[in-house]
């Protein structure tokens, strides 16, 4: 079952499709990079991580960008769909965004964090937002990481590499 109305999820789907055309880099995080890497749960909002700040300089030419500094991100609204973007060395993630970048792959020509970062990322957001609707939706959606073409424990024992990078 799906957690967001589907016109929803269509809709954001068609504005990263649009996305994809630009001219700046970024990677996918958060619902959409999971629904990349096993098909399963489309999201409603985008998250991305813009890698260096001449590609946001790009962004910030093209859309309407607001500060939230308490989340230490920017947002685009497209109506009900907010476009979420953290910085490297600005946005405070469970992985830091400077690392996050160098570790990503292609799907469908869309590049997104491996799947290891992406799992703490998405744990580091379930813990942040536990009392919240969007954090119910991650613990129901997001517990089995054999989705990823992981085991538990191959899972724990690279969350333990990746933490004790960073």
């Amino acid at each position: 079952m799906e957690f967001w109305n589907s016109d929803l999820t269509e809709k954001s789907w068609k504005i990263l499709q649009d996305i994809k055309k630009e001219e700046f880099r970024f990677i996918i995080i958060g619902g959409w990079a999971a629904y990349l890497w096993t098909r399963q749960h489309k999201s409603r909002d985008i998250d991305v991580i813009i890698p260096n700040y001449s590609e946001f300089e790009i962004l910030k030419k093209k859309y309407i960008l607001n500060k939230n500094d308490h989340l230490k991100k920017y947002e685009v609204k497209f109506e009900e769909i907010d476009l979420d973007i953290y910085l490297p060395h600005y946005s405070i993630l469970a992985v830091p965004p400077e690392y996050a970048v160098k570790h990503t792959t292609m799907i469908e020509g869309f590049e997104v964090v491996q799947p290891e970062i992406l799992l703490v990322l998405k744990q580091g957001a379930e813990m942040n937002r536990k009392d919240s609707v969007k954090g119910q939706k991650i613990i129901t959606t997001f517990k089995e990481v054999e989705h990823v073409g992981l085991t538990i424990h191959t899972y724990a024992k690279k969350k333990k590499e990746i933490l004790n990078t960073i």
